[in-house]
Order: structure tokens, then sequence, then C-alpha cells
């Protein structure tokens, strides 16, 4: 097929059309590289994506709605998978504008061309953020999840119900994905395992919030990435059993679905210091802080619908997945 995925210069992006890449779809890679945190670690990314033929880099901005237009009309994708967005929720609490321009406005863009371009399958992702005040664990997407705590999550959780007005009106078949803490080699560097990796070899004390009493679905990239092809892969429909008296929030008689997307497992944050620890041979310097505003205390995803739909299995313990960031840390920075 031919798919174009929206932040393919990111973290989750880059690995993602490395597997369709090397399953034998044509990527056509959508990113404006912006400076939210440093550009050349996405040119990294994205360079080894452009050596092979069947991947097209297009730099532009989601937000740039004639660019877009044109990027669509050229290429004709047949299924897109849109990732790219302003993350972070500290982040948003400094600079909410950002958060509109991309993850409204950008995403109103993405819809606009499936409709017009009779895209057959839009993926996008959402996050747990969205759950915000809750704390009935784990996390289910039959939730309602009216009371987001950072605007991160309010426009993430603005995508779903744009995702529904789309597949309601104009049969465009949408899923969401609720991220739930990914991880791994080339990761995020606003991301707490990138920047304690960073602080603890330098001999410099990291910020431990909420005095580490975080609970996270910590969930590695390989994991998230087969997960996002199978979804891929199985085009939303219309549920028979969706009921408008009693309607459920995760599925619709459009053609729409959201799933969580997690390993199901959640990790003390202390635990995942004391791993990182051993395998860096390192102790951390901790400051123990308070609960930051926007953050939620824990996530835990309930991922029992994005089995039965797709038979998804993460595999990966945070013992594995944070052997495999710092071994490829220490390489990409030569240490």
């Amino acid at each position: 097929m031919k798919i174009l995925v929206t932040g393919a210069a990111g973290f989750i992006g880059s690995t993602l059309s490395h597997k369709l890449l090397a399953r034998g779809d044509q990527v056509i890679g959508v990113d404006n590289l912006n400076d939210y945190y440093d550009p050349s670690l996405k040119e990294a990314r994205l360079a080894r994506l452009t050596s092979h033929e069947n991947f097209t880099e297009v730099r532009i901005s989601i937000e740039d709605k004639d660019a877009m237009e044109a990027t669509f009309a050229t290429h004709k994708p047949d299924r897109v998978v849109n990732l790219a967005a302003q993350a972070g929720v500290r982040y948003s609490i400094e600079n909410p504008y950002a958060y509109i321009d991309a993850n409204i406005y950008g995403f109103m863009n993405v819809l606009e061309n499936c409709r017009h371009h009779n895209v057959q399958h839009l993926v996008y992702a959402s996050t747990s953020s969205v759950y915000g005040a809750h704390t009935n664990m784990p996390f289910s997407i039959h939730d309602h999840v009216d009371h987001p705590v950072s605007l991160y999550a309010a426009t993430k959780k603005s995508n779903e119900l744009m995702a529904h007005t789309y597949s309601h009106l104009f049969e465009i078949p949408t899923t969401g994905l609720r991220f739930f803490t990914v991880y791994g080699p080339w990761g995020r560097p606003d991301m707490a395992l990138f920047s304690f990796t960073k602080k603890i070899l330098a001999g410099e004390p990291i910020d431990v919030f909420n005095h580490g009493n975080h609970k996270r679905d910590f969930t590695f990239i390989d994991d998230i990435v087969e997960g996002v092809v199978r979804t891929l892969d199985n085009v939303a429909v219309s549920d028979p059993n969706w009921n408008p008296e009693t309607p459920g929030s995760a599925t619709s008689a459009a053609p729409y679905r959201v799933y969580n997307i997690g390993n199901s497992e959640p990790v003390n944050l202390m635990r995942y210091i004391e791993v990182l620890e051993e395998c860096l041979g390192k102790k951390a310097e901790m400051n123990l802080l308070p609960l930051q505003p926007g953050d939620v205390p824990d996530t835990y995803a309930d991922v029992t619908d994005l089995v039965k739909a797709v038979d998804y299995k993460p595999a990966t313990t945070v013992e594995e997945g944070i052997a495999a960031f710092v071994d490829w840390y220490k390489s990409y920075y030569k240490i």
C-alpha cells in the first residue's frame, strides 16, 4: 500500500515507517522537523529512512492547509497514520496555542484531505492523558473521558470527537489509539527515560515528580508499532451492536474505533529508575518533587478490545526495554 505517515521524523513515526517499508509498503513521510526538541535527532531518524527507495520525504507542517492539499493530491495515499502533534503535558501549560495549531487545526487538515482523497483508513494518535482525573484502574475505552487535566489531553479528546464526526458524515473509517508512555531507542529527549539517562551519566540530579509515587504503563516502542500496523490493516467498521439509547464511547454506528495501546502492566517510577541505574552501572541523585500541574499519578491500560480486534500482544519487559534504550543511547552519543 501507499501510506502517508505524519510525524515521520518523530519517535513513533520513524519507527513505524521502518516497519512499513520493511514489509513492502510505500511511505510518504510528512514532518516539519520543528525545534520542540533537538532537530538533529529528528534529522538522524529521517536519514535512516530517506535512503530507502520506497520512502518519500515531504517537509511541511500539517497546519499548512495548501501544502497538505498538494501532498495528498500528488501522492494519493491509500491509508494515513497521523502521528504529527504538539506533544507534552507540561509544555501545554506554557505554550497552549501550539497545541491548538498542530493538534486541532492540523488534524482538521488531515481529516479534510482524507475526505476528499478517498483514504481507506485513518489511524491517529490519541493519548492515555485523556483519562485525566480518572482513578478507576485499569483505564477502559468504555469509560467516559470528560475531565482532562491538561490542554494537551483536551486536544487529543477533541481529535477523537472530530474523527467520529467525519466517520459519521462521510463514512471515513477512523481508528484512534490512546498511547501509554512509549519508550525505547530513538526516543524523545523530553521524556523521562531520555532525560534521566543524560543526567545520571553527567552526574546531575534528576527531578522525580510526585516523590516517585507514579505508576506508569511503560510500553516499548516495538510493541507500540506492531499494534499500530495491525490496527492500520484492520479497517474500522460500523459496530452492529451499537445502541443509541445506551451509546458506547469506543465504537459507533459509523466506521469508528478507539483503542488503548499499552503494556497493561504498570511499573512504579522508582523501579523504572532502579532498572535504569542497573543498566548504566551508576546511581541516580534525585530531587523528589510534588506532582506537577497537568500530570496524573498513575496510568494502566485495559487493552482487552485491542487484543480481541488485532491479537495485540505486548511482550517487552521494562528490564529488556530499558537495556535496549541504554545500548542505543551509548551508541548514538558515542559513550
